[in-house]
Parts: C-alpha cells; sequence; structure tokens
C-alpha cells in the first residue's frame, strides 16, 4: 500500500496538479498520512529548479496548516480518531510522550519533541496529535511547527536546486540517516542554548 502511495505521489510531482497536490499532501501529512512531502518537492524542483523558493514555501505553509488538523484531533477526538492514528504507526501506548511532558521542564523538552519531529523522519503526526491532546500552547505549537518544517523542506529544496537528481538519488539512499543527524544536531545545540540561559541568566 505504501508503496503505491508513494510513486501515485511521484506521479502527481510530475502533473499540471502539482502544486495542488503538494498543499494537499503537505497538509494531511501532518495529522495521519504516511507520505512525507519530501517527495514531491524534489521531482518538482528538479523539474523546474527557477521555482525551488515557491515550492518550499507551499509545502511549508500547508505542512504547518496540517498541524492544526493534528492538534484539533488530539484536543478534540484523541480516544475516537487520535488513538487510531498512533496505533496505525505501531504505536498503542502512549504514556511515554506524556512523560516527556510531565518533567519539570515540560514545556522545553515538548518544544524540542516537536522540533526534533518535525524536522526529522519521525512520525511528525502523532506529536502534533498529541500536542492537542494535553493541550500545548497553540501559538507555540504552531510557530514551533513553522520554524521546523520551513528548515528541513527548505533544505530540501535548496540541495535539490543546486544538485539536482544527484540529491534525489542521496536522498533516496541516506536522506533519513542525515536528516536525523541534523536534527539531533539542532536539538543539542538547543538544550545548550537552554542551559546556559537557565543557569547563567
Amino acid at each position: 500500500m505504501f508503496k503505491k502511495l508513494f510513486d501515485q505521489c511521484v506521479k502527481l510531482a510530475a502533473s499540471k496538479f502539482a502544486d495542488y497536490s503538494l498543499a494537499l499532501l503537505s497538509f494531511i501529512e501532518s495529522s495521519f498520512f504516511p507520505v512525507p512531502p519530501d517527495i514531491m518537492i524534489v521531482p518538482m524542483v528538479v523539474a523546474k529548479r527557477e521555482r525551488y523558493l515557491k515550492i518550499f514555501l507551499i509545502a511549508t505553509f500547508f505542512s504547518a496548516l496540517g498541524a492544526f488538523l493534528g492538534y484539533f484531533i488530539g484536543y478534540q477526538f484523541f480516544s475516537e480518531v487520535g488513538v487510531k492514528i498512533f496505533e496505525f504507526y505501531g504505536y498503542e501506548n502512549t504514556n511515554f510522550l506524556k512523560d516527556k511532558f510531565q518533567t519539570n521542564d515540560g514545556v522545553f523538552s515538548w518544544l524540542l519533541i516537536l522540533f526534533t519531529a518535525a524536522f526529522t523522519p519521525l512520525p511528525f503526526k502523532l506529536v502534533t496529535i498529541f500536542s492537542g491532546f494535553i493541550q500545548f500552547n497553540l501559538i507555540l505549537f504552531f510557530f514551533t511547527c513553522l520554524f521546523a518544517r520551513g528548515l528541513r523542506f527548505f533544505i530540501v529544496a535548496y540541495f535539490s536546486f543546486k544538485f539536482g537528481s544527484t540529491f534525489s538519488v542521496f536522498l533516496e539512499k541516506k536522506g533519513a540517516l542525515w536528516a536525523t543527524i541534523i536534527g539531533l544536531i539542532v536539538v543539542i545545540l538547543s538544550i545548550i542554548i537552554y542551559l546556559i540561559f537557565k543557569f547563567y541568566v
């Protein structure tokens, strides 16, 4: 099933409805859909490199909007819908996320989780849903999603613009690994800045 969805999204990237398809994919991927927007961003940019900024902005804006849908599912329909989505992705126990939020630095910890999920291959949709369930600050939620998703999609769009199909091959083979590494570096730097601010300011 995933292979068919993946192939269909790649086909849509070459269609005259590519922009609308990317917007829709970016929106629904933030709340339940399994295929990431990256698989449309790369071929779209390779085909029309001069449009890489527009493509990046479409993916970022609609992904951040889609995060609101995930938040709403968690806020209003967690037991009915949210839990089913968690189970679909193999997470039957949601307490591991609740424990992260209920630490002494709960808000900051959750911001790191949200950023990491938005930037790396971790299931972003599960974190948007759970953010609604725990009623995380909506403004912080939106701007964190906007920044992290924007950073991720800009990197993908820019390198597709810069290196073309070569980057597509690299992304297919090692993209998840490098996204995770970069995401972890950013998280570590954020923690260091937070600790400096907490203890010395």
